[in-house]
């Protein structure tokens, strides 16, 4: 089971064994990281998330 990288909650995955969020990739770097529903409705552009990343 996969991890938001924002608020730590457990995410959920398909029968296809595909994460159930989005996966945000910094520009610089090639980790990826996922991210929940949750906090995607929270912060809705790819910058805002990348800046909650970099608090975490």
């Amino acid at each position: 089971m996969a991890k938001c990288s924002i608020c730590k909650a457990q995410l959920a995955e398909t029968f296809l064994g595909k994460i159930k969020g989005t996966i945000v990739k910094k520009a610089s770097s090639s980790k990826k990281y996922s991210v929940c529903f949750s906090c995607q409705k929270k912060f809705s552009t790819k910058e805002e998330l990348l800046e909650q990343l970099k608090k975490v």
